[in-house]
């Protein structure tokens, strides 16, 4: 089984979280911990770069899911940055990509972020 780790940094008022390897049934606690510790000290701006995930599955896509409506709530919002093609079309296949702004880039994203704060 392959593991999963997770880097959370801050950049601009956005908490960037990059998980590298895999979120499947046997890690979804380890990515759902680094979700949920971010919204119970306020940071609703997450940009979830996934430059190094190699998969998620429906149990991934579950714990953003459990997250979202207090995130946006609280005026912020989980936007998705880097992704492969196998994992954008896990994302895509599942509707993701009509829920949440998709960028090809962290730069990209952390611009959207503030164009979100300016108005």
């Amino acid at each position: 089984m392959a593991d999963l780790s997770i880097q959370v940094r801050e950049l601009d008022g956005v908490s960037v979280i990059e998980p590298s390897g895999f979120i499947n049934a046997h890690t979804v606690k380890h990515f759902e911990s680094a979700l949920e510790d971010l919204v119970k000290i306020g940071h609703y701006n997450i940009l979830l770069n996934c430059v190094k995930l190699n998969y998620i599955s429906s149990a991934g896509l579950g714990a953003i899911m459990g997250q979202i409506e207090t995130i946006r709530k609280n005026g912020g919002d989980i936007m998705l940055s880097n992704l492969r093609e196998s994992v954008f079309t896990i994302f895509d296949t599942l509707g993701f990509t009509q829920l949440y702004q998709v960028f090809e880039q962290e730069e990209s994203a952390l611009s959207a972020f503030a164009s979100i704060r300016r108005s």
